[in-house]
């Protein structure tokens, strides 16, 4: 039995960095950034060194309505299996909404958004986790994630929804630390009780970020560093269990190698305070110091290597209160319910269509800006040659595109129909940067700028999502 130890997450901005960092045990990386059969040669090394690499999904939407996509499903085990990886982990959160399910166009999010805590969402999402289990070669653990909204009439707390989740399905957690800290300063909760309501056992093994507050919203940025308010849920939730393995997150503004290794030395540091104030009769026993000082011994640990299950399903060492495979399917109608209810919230968010009933409708816009925001830099980064040509113009343009057309494909799909916006409005005005912006836009669509009728049939298609 083997647990993870101190981590980092890799990202290729910091991936010298993270190669040359002594003490770091393993790595996370961004599934949905590698290829099975192409893997960055950074990983490879830290493989060939004995270092642990998992992948972490963030597209799957195992907490939306639909149930998980089988291709998606697919190419998170091909890339567990190309790593090595001991499990896979992905997020409690839907990422898209609307389709079939509610006769509407399908919307796609571009980030992690909460999943009420009513026991329609919870069947529904125990059942897409049981899927998810069958199809994946190694285990399952789910990340709890920050909001800056809540919804209304939810019937559980968060500790409470986690600990159905695992008394029905066997799965694993991934604890961030840093999103509970962001959800006690958006929504009022309080962590020390959504871990003592939690299975801490149940922990696969835990995040540590950083983030910011402006005008009393906390964002969970991954581009500062780790607060002492974060660092003490960690010390909580330290004392109660040792954790298996505990990660930093870093995934924007990348600070110098030196300031990386700081942040896990006071990861390092609070876990080994927290071994000296061990609440006494709790489920763990405190983190000693053996490899990166989490402890060797836990109440559930992770088991890798000789005897571990390595098939999907349940984690090891986690057993449910009744038998896993006679689960309850979702009560009748509980999909669409819940599929009508994310597609409203998301529709508000990402097309300006009114905010659904109960919801705080400045909690919602500031949501929304957030979305926009996340699509610009992300689009920036997958379409580097887009703020090169429009230069200091890219952002605002982007942003003034994002309030009326909702991304309905993936990143790079959304770059095109940017691009492809911008030159059937006859811009930039620039003639130098329009006829640049109309070969990058040939170049990787394979089209010329669509006709009168294209635009009139596309210009309707956006004018049903908005209603």
């Amino acid at each position: 039995m083997t647990e993870l130890g101190i981590g980092i997450g890799w990202r290729p901005e910091i991936a010298e960095a993270v190669e040359g960092l002594s003490g770091v045990d393993w790595v996370e990386v961004v599934a949905e950034n590698i290829c099975a059969g192409h893997l960055p040669d950074s990983l490879t090394r830290l493989r060939e060194r004995g270092v642990t690499v998992v992948p972490h999904g963030v597209s799957l939407g195992l907490g939306g309505a639909d149930r998980p996509d089988p291709a998606r499903l697919a190419a998170l085990g091909e890339k567990a299996v190309a790593l090595g990886a001991p499990l896979v982990t992905e997020h409690i959160a839907f990422v898209r909404a609307g389709g079939p399910l509610t006769a509407t166009p399908q919307l796609e999010a571009g980030h992690l958004l909460p999943v009420p805590r009513t026991w329609d969402a919870l069947d529904v999402l125990c059942e897409n986790v049981r899927i998810a289990q069958d199809a994946l070669p190694v285990p399952l653990a789910l990340e709890n994630i920050a909001a800056l909204i809540s919804w209304p009439g939810e019937e559980m707390s968060e500790g409470r929804f986690l600990a159905e989740l695992v008394e029905r399905t066997g799965v694993r957690l991934l604890v961030d630390v840093a999103n509970l800290h962001t959800n006690h300063v958006n929504r009022g909760e309080d962590p020390a009780r959504a871990l003592s309501e939690l299975p801490v056992e149940a922990i696969a093994y835990v995040h540590v970020a950083g983030g910011v507050e402006r005008d009393g919203v906390w964002h969970d940025t991954h581009a500062h560093p780790v607060p002492r308010a974060v660092l003490d849920v960690l010390a909580d939730l330290a004392s109660r269990v040792a954790p298996p393995g505990v990660l930093l997150e870093r995934d924007d503004d990348f600070p110098p190698g030196e300031e990386l290794g700081d942040e896990l030395r006071a990861i390092r540091a609070t876990l080994t305070g927290a071994s000296r104030v061990a609440r006494p009769g709790g489920a763990g026993h405190g983190v000693r110091a053996p490899r990166g000082a989490v402890a060797a011994a836990t109440a559930q640990p992770l088991l890798i290597g000789a005897g571990a299950r390595v098939s999907g399903g349940p984690m090891p060492g986690v057993t449910p209160a009744a038998p896993v495979a006679t689960a309850p399917a979702p009560r009748a109608g509980a999909r669409q319910r819940v599929a009508v209810a994310q597609a409203a919230l998301l529709s508000a968010l990402v097309a300006g269509t009114p905010v659904p009933e109960g919801f705080d409708s400045r909690r919602l816009g500031v949501q929304g800006r957030a979305l926009a925001a996340k699509r610009a830099g992300v689009v920036a980064k997958v379409a580097p040659e887009l703020p090169g040509i429009l230069g200091k113009g890219f952002r605002p343009a982007f942003l003034a595109y994002a309030r009326s057309r909702p991304m309905t494909g993936g990143y790079r799909r959304d770059a095109l129909d940017f691009a492809e916006h911008l030159l059937v409005a006859g811009r930039p005005e620039d003639p130098v940067a329009r006829r640049q912006l109309t070969e990058w836009w040939q170049d990787r669509s394979g089209n010329r700028p669509p006709g009168r009728a294209t635009r009139l049939v596309r210009a309707a298609r956006h004018a049903l999502v908005r209603r």
